[in-house]
């Protein structure tokens, strides 16, 4: 069990404060601190720093010693890499509206750019590596996000509560089939409108969702958000696709899981993040980085209904465990109050990452001795670490996380 360095991102849409307080920097950070990386990405790799002063990049270790590191299963599954990626997130300001490919779609989509000869670094490629993108974000602090659409007979007495005549024959297509077809026709119609079109259609809708928050209607969470990403994004058709998904507001603790295809934006908060360690991200709006919408439309689910909130099982005193369809990641809260001691058990046999966000743990091995983990710090176990236990400091709240590869 080894102690982690681990990068920080530092996109425009972050924040200059979350991650430095979690880290104990100064605040605030010089530069916006979008993502705190946590695993063994090909592209910025933790990396272990040992009692000794010693350093090894994370990476490297996996591809040493594969077995050793990540386990026979695991090993077999995924080769010498680890299969899921912890992050960080803290957003200030509204990501780019997006959704990821399925492993078939993915794997369709790598080897058609590869064969197009599309270099892997172009800020063009949408297909970075053959693996699919599912993800899960669990909550640090209150956390806003726009992530699947909604019920299409919610947004129907949506569209219709703005009040917007320039905007009715579009809303008609979704009222000619209040389902996945009407919202496909819908959702098509409005991320491919010209810019001319663009320009005289949104005014108005932002119109009215002023009109709407002025008259306290029912929709004004939905509204607020509208008018904020058209006052960030202006002209850009991606404010338009927002008025068709579900608004979520999550608090500490509660996680949303996102599948291959669900059209998804964070939009203010921090949260521990995990996913499959792929890059493939299809945008259709809301970013000035590359927007592919034909590519985008290829992937999309149009499923349509409320987005489930997870808020964990709870497996004993002090674990709760988010389960999901994903088979390269498992995400788990380990929480005491200030007067808990109790030790908790982390079985080995299978790649595992610990981050502390509040309080100081110390982890005891019968092969390594101790370690002292405090709140920022995380901690990298390899398969082959007998099992460790986990006690919490007393006085104070004390909160890991704890992602796996559930093979084992």
């Amino acid at each position: 069990m080894d102690l982690l360095r681990n990068p920080v991102r530092p996109y425009a849409w972050g924040s200059r404060t979350a991650i430095s307080e979690l880290l104990g920097r100064p605040i605030p950070a010089p530069h916006p601190e979008a993502e705190l990386w946590l695993g063994a990405h090909p592209s910025d790799s933790s990396v272990l720093v040992r009692p000794d002063g010693t350093e090894a990049a994370l990476t490297e270790l996996l591809h040493a010693d594969p077995i050793g590191q990540l386990g026979s299963k695991c090993a077999d599954r995924w080769g010498p890499r680890l299969p899921f990626l912890m992050k960080v997130l803290a957003a200030e300001e509204p990501l780019s509206l997006q959704a990821h490919p399925s492993s078939e779609q993915a794997e369709e989509g790598f080897e058609r750019e590869e064969a197009a000869g599309v270099p892997l670094l172009a800020p063009t490629r949408n297909y970075r590596d053959s693996s699919h993108k599912p993800e899960l974000i669990c909550a640090l602090t209150e956390f806003h996000a726009l992530a699947g659409f909604r019920d299409a007979q919610v947004t129907l007495r949506f569209l219709d509560a703005l009040d917007v005549p320039t905007l009715r024959p579009y809303t008609g297509l979704l009222a000619a089939e209040p389902g996945p077809g009407g919202l496909r026709a819908l959702f098509t119609t409005l991320i491919t409108l010209p810019q001319r079109a663009l320009d005289v259609l949104l005014p108005p809708v932002l119109e009215g969702c002023v009109r709407h928050l002025r008259e306290r209607g029912a929709f004004g969470q939905e509204c607020r958000t509208v008018l904020e990403l058209g006052e960030a994004y202006p002209g850009d058709a991606g404010v338009l696709a927002a008025l068709l998904l579900n608004r979520v507001v999550l608090q500490p603790g509660e996680a949303i899981y996102l599948p291959a295809g669900n059209l998804h934006s964070y939009l203010l908060g921090t949260g521990v993040e995990i996913m499959a360690n792929s890059d493939n991200v299809l945008r259709g709006g809301l970013t000035p980085k590359h927007v592919d919408v034909p590519e985008l439309m290829r992937v999309l689910d149009f499923a349509h209904g409320p987005m489930p909130v997870l808020t964990g099982d709870q497996e004993g005193q002090h674990l709760t465990v988010y389960r999901t369809p994903a088979e390269e990641f498992q995400l788990s809260r380990i929480d005491w109050d200030a007067d808990e001691v109790a030790p908790v058990a982390l079985t080995g046999a299978t790649p595992q990452l610990l981050l502390c966000t509040d309080g100081q743990v110390t982890l005891t091995s019968p092969e390594h001795g101790e370690l002292e983990v405090c709140r920022g710090q995380s901690v990298w176990l390899p398969a082959e670490d007998p099992p460790v236990r986990v006690r919490p400091a007393t006085g104070a709240r004390t909160q890991l996380f704890h992602a796996t590869a559930p093979l084992g």
